[in-house]
Formats: structure tokens, sequence, C-alpha cells
């Protein structure tokens, strides 16, 4: 199994590797959802890669999980000002199913969007470079619902929200089209180590 060690950043006063405005959470994961925590079974779980890509694709659990697995660990944050350091996250890189889907010269955004209809933006190379994972374990266990199991997506040198939970698919585009927390405020790309938390940040 691949495994990718977390980006650790510039080094800050107190713990390093703690980004500016965090503190370390310790053991605690806190449980922060814009929605309900969905009933969502591993049988009833999907992924789809559409838009700008030659060969749109949906894959199910098993077919996800017949693919090369790959690990991350490293730290996560979140834009509440809590990080969890030294975790370990088990799954896919998302590499590994956008070269299934071949995408589009033109393809420069994404959007990540969750099976309870949450969204996401990012920017295609946040999610490339062995950067990003479809994941659904954690310390070795399955992940839990709370924390977006069946799957999430997993794009750690951002602040969590862009992590979405309950990942259902991620469609590429030409341009940057806002998601949930980014049409109510939040910054467009989310780089924790430029506290871009807010709009105009």
């Amino acid at each position: 199994m691949n495994v990718t060690r977390g980006f650790t950043g510039r080094p800050r006063a107190g713990r390093a590797g703690l980004p500016p405005g965090q503190y370390d959470a310790g053991d605690d994961w806190p449980v922060l959802s814009a929605e309900v925590t969905p009933d969502l079974a591993p049988a009833d779980w999907t992924f789809r890669i559409d838009g700008l890509v030659s060969e749109p694709r949906t894959w199910d659990w098993d077919e996800a999980h017949a693919l090369p697995g790959s690990a991350y660990e490293g730290d996560i944050h979140c834009v509440t000002s809590w990080s969890k350091f030294g975790v370990r996250f088990g799954g896919v890189s998302l590499d590994v199913f956008l070269d299934a889907v071949r995408p589009h010269a033109s393809a420069t955004h994404a959007v990540a969007y969750a099976h309870t209809g949450y969204t996401a933006n990012l920017p295609l190379a946040d999610l490339t470079g062995s950067r990003a994972w479809i994941a659904w374990e954690y310390d070795g266990e399955p992940l839990a619902p709370e924390h977006g199991g069946p799957a999430r997506l997993l794009v750690p040198h951002l602040y969590f929200w862009k992590s979405a939970k309950w990942i259902a698919g991620i469609t590429l585009l030409d341009h940057d089209e806002p998601g949930f927390w980014e049409r109510n405020g939040y910054h467009a790309r989310g780089n924790l180590w430029e506290e871009q938390r807010y709009s105009g940040d």
C-alpha cells in the first residue's frame, strides 16, 4: 500500500507544523457537518467523475476497493481552528480515479459533491499529484458515518471543509464554481497556511 506523508508546512511557534490561528485538538476529533449524517450503506455508495473528461465513469464500493490502495499519514486542520496530528486514512489516491477518466486539458477546477447534496469547489491542481484521496478507513477501521463514512474526499493540505464527507462524485470544469460554504462567505480555496478562512482573506 502506498503511504503519503503529510504536508507539514512552515514551522510555527509552539508545536511544529501548527498553522496560524489553530490549536492542537489532541485526541479529539470534533464532529462538524452542514447536514444531517445520512444512513448510507457501503453497498449503496457510488463515486462518479464527469464533466470535462474523456470517459465519465461511476465506481461502486467493490470496484473502488479493487483499485490500488493508498494511505495518508499526517495532519488535518479545520477552519474552526482545531488541528489533529498524526492521523492515518486509508483508501485510494484520487489520481487513480482521474487517470481512468482522462481529464481534458481545459479542465482547471472541480466541484466535489456529496450523497447529501453538499458541494465544495477546488482547483484541479489541489486534487492531483498525490494530494487527495477517496478515504474509507481511519486508523485501520472503517470510517465512521459522522466523519464521512462510508467514504469521504480527503484534501488534507486545505482546510477540512474542502474534504467533502459522504463523497458521491466530482465534476471537472473550466472555471471556478463556488460550493456550499463558498457561497456562504468562506474562501474560494482555503489555504490553511495563509489563513484563507473567509472571502477576502
